[in-house]
């Protein structure tokens, strides 16, 4: 298999860290070079960057994601983003996570000290929705070991009892096909599988769900009137969910415009099957070397027992990640056979 990026993608080693941080693009390369030599030399604007591209950027997610760009506000982190979800529950709302779910989905929840916070395996998660159970907040693609969620039966016991859904689909996003409009919240961090520079990062709100968060850090960015409303309190926030958008790193956006339009132009459908065919003849060579992979269609693959071996991977340049006692691998579109067959005869010694 021929990676799907072309020449869009330049890597130097065996890269299969995507997990980690997704490689950028050489258009996303180009438009964040552009925009910083326009900086340096003055030409960048009084807001050294556009709001076209952010909202350039939105949509884009916003198609990708399935939704009208209208319920996508637009940030720098998923912790932000979570934390602001987190400051609309009530004192003892009780929240359920999966066991080993990334930090910064629990912890704004955690540090609030007056919520109910209760964890669960994830391959029981559904069964543990209960009555009382304010939010189910987990990840469609585990950060740790690339478990995909049993997403249609969670969100089905979180209807049935009348739970709202908070999904971060950062390691998923990008090559497995994401409906944001089954969820009240969606989060996803831009820099892995969105190919996106460090420091973007998109929220989905349903439309009811708008209605209970509190737009707590708006600034002059989250005004109906952006330029209008630049001194004293905004009058007017956005009626869209741009209401909850952060101040925007612009050179990050520039790059995302170009990376999203990339995927956009290839296909979610196209990369997803390329991603776990990869994905799936690393886990047959490893069986083959006698190892066991977490079991799975993921585009993720995470194997117990090698982590003595990352150092080996490393000095072969093929670039891995080790997370909870297993080494990570993950496959995007410009990965090819090559690549996995590599990392296989780096194992076999």
């Amino acid at each position: 298999m021929d990676s799907l990026g072309g020449a869009e993608f330049a890597p130097d080693m065996t890269y299969l860290n995507t997990s980690s941080c997704g490689l950028l693009p050489r258009r996303s390369v180009e438009a964040v070079q552009a925009l910083a030599l326009d900086n340096a030399t003055g030409r960048g604007g009084e807001g050294a960057g556009g709001f076209e591209t952010v909202d350039a950027a939105r949509d884009s997610f916003a198609r990708l994601a399935g939704v009208p760009a209208e319920r996508v506000a637009v940030g720098g982190s998923v912790a932000v983003h979570v934390g602001l979800i987190a400051s609309s529950l009530r004192p003892g709302d009780e929240v359920l996570f999966p066991e080993g779910e990334f930090s910064s989905v629990i912890t704004p929840f955690a540090v609030r000290g007056d919520l109910v916070l209760r964890y669960a395996p994830l391959e029981k998660l559904a069964g543990e929705v209960r009555p009382g159970t304010a939010l189910v907040a987990f990840s469609s693609a585990q950060s740790a070991d690339g478990r995909v969620a049993d997403l249609p039966a969670i969100r089905a016991a979180a209807a049935a009892h009348g739970a709202r859904t908070l999904l971060d689909a950062t390691q998923s996003a990008g090559w497995l096909p994401l409906d944001a409009g089954a969820y009240d919240y969606t989060v996803t961090g831009g820099f892995k599988f969105l190919l996106c520079p460090r420091g973007t990062s998109f929220l989905t709100v349903t439309e009811e769900a708008q209605g209970s968060l509190l737009p707590r850090h708006a600034g002059w960015v989250a005004a109906e009137d952006v330029w209008g409303s630049t001194y004293g309190p905004v009058e007017r926030l956005a009626t869209t969910a741009r209401r909850f958008d952060e101040p925007p790193a612009f050179l990050s956006y520039y790059g995302a415009e170009q990376s999203l339009a990339l995927l956009e132009e290839i296909g979610i459908d196209a990369i997803h099957a390329h991603d776990t065919a990869l994905a799936a003849r690393f886990r047959a060579g490893l069986a083959g070397l006698g190892h066991e992979p977490v079991p799975g269609e993921s585009a993720i693959v995470s194997v117990p027992g090698l982590t003595d071996r990352h150092p080996d991977l490393r000095r072969a340049r093929v670039a891995v990640s080790v997370r909870a006692g297993y080494v990570r691998a993950a496959f995007h579109l410009y990965n090819t056979t090559a690549d996995v067959d590599r990392a296989l005869d780096v194992l076999a010694g």
